[in-house]
């Protein structure tokens, strides 16, 4: 068995914060024993990740295939993974990391399953997938961490509120401060008549979708995090959220010159290289937050480190929206619905109640 110290799994390597990721995990020595499980849309064609994985010391690792806008080629993953956990080909995932991210600043998609493009890629594959995986996870030290967003905490007047999100006035209209109400609702964010478009075609409706999606996978690690600690074969597992801050990755690809190539490629490098301690981050300083909340413990943090959310690595608050105990339950059992999940598919016991 290769990598015996464990696995690490990546989702959204190829390039941005996925590809620093990697980097830090091939070349740093207490890292590049474990192996590396690193996803990408298509493993052949991952210039930026090879890129910096031919530039470390020797690191056993897997570049796999995975579309978290397709449902089944996410099952199909799973499986695959399971199964080689399973037979002892690799290790049990020790750090399971959602990475992937996608925005389409208003230029609006839809999945072959019926589903907006950005409600699929940034939470709801990363929700299916997490949810099979959990049969792969070190059951006794594994750690699941998400990549957070600012934009799930936008609504003014309640606590926290992210004032980093005042200069979209994505969210000014009053029928955008509540994101998830009830069934319907919900059903709209999913399928993409929420914040369309067609009735917005500037960058802000695809801002609010992505800040809705964003959300949700917060809500997730609430609420996984809840269900687990009531599993006595998984309650060991952690579950944490990190904010990497104001990067420039490929997550801009599909925006508009200005934001593109003169905020993110000019701006934003030399304000986050005057002032390094400051909300525009480099995706190699993020990075390092993510792989701290993955591995380390301290007093902050904890040995069995819970349901934290950090912006960086500073400990904050996640929305009052995200903490609501039944707009969560809500999320859930919706998810189930849609990902079509099976009781038999998955190692936590109430994945369906």
């Amino acid at each position: 068995m290769t990598g015996t110290k464990g696995t690490i799994l990546v989702t959204g390597a190829n390039g941005g914060l996925g590809s620093a990721i990697a980097k830090q995990i091939a070349s740093q020595a207490e890292f590049a024993a474990y192996h590396g499980l690193y996803t990408v849309r298509d493993a052949n064609s991952a210039p930026s990740l090879r890129s910096v994985l031919a530039g470390s010391s020797p690191h056993p690792h897997d570049v796999l295939s995975l579309d978290l806008a397709n449902l089944n080629n996410v099952h199909q993953a799973a499986e695959a993974i399971n199964a080689r956990v399973s037979a002892g080909d690799i290790p049990p995932i020790r750090a399971l990391i959602l990475n992937a991210g996608f925005q389409d600043f208003g230029k609006q998609a839809w999945t072959d399953d019926g589903f907006d493009k950005t409600f699929s890629a940034n939470y709801l594959g990363h929700w299916l997938l997490t949810l099979l995986l959990l049969k792969s996870i070190d059951k006794d030290s594994g750690r699941i961490v998400l990549v957070g967003s600012q934009s799930h905490e936008h609504v003014f007047g309640t606590s926290p509120y992210d004032k980093r999100n005042d200069q979209t006035k994505a969210f000014v209209d009053e029928k955008y401060k509540t994101i998830i109400n009830d069934q319907a609702n919900f059903e709209a964010i999913a399928k993409g008549t929420w914040s369309p478009a067609q009735e917005d075609p500037s960058y802000r409706s695809g801002y609010r979708r992505y800040g809705a999606a964003k959300l949700f996978l917060i809500m997730m690690m609430h609420e996984l995090q809840h269900r687990m600690n009531q599993d006595p074969a998984l309650k060991n597992i952690c579950i944490l959220g990190v904010d990497p801050g104001t990067m420039s990755t490929g997550l801009q690809r599909h925006a508009p010159w200005l934001i593109r190539v003169l905020m993110f490629q000019i701006i934003f490098p030399i304000i986050a290289m005057l002032m390094p301690n400051g909300p525009v981050r480099t995706t190699q300083k993020s990075a390092s937050h993510i792989l701290q909340a993955a591995f380390e413990s301290s007093p902050v943090l904890g040995q069995f480190p819970k349901d934290l959310y950090f912006n960086g690595t500073e400990p904050w608050e996640t929305s009052a929206e995200s903490r609501d105990a039944r707009k969560r339950d809500l999320v859930w059992k919706e998810s189930v619905h849609y990902a079509h999940l099976k009781g038999s598919e998955t190692a936590l016991v109430k994945a369906q109640l």
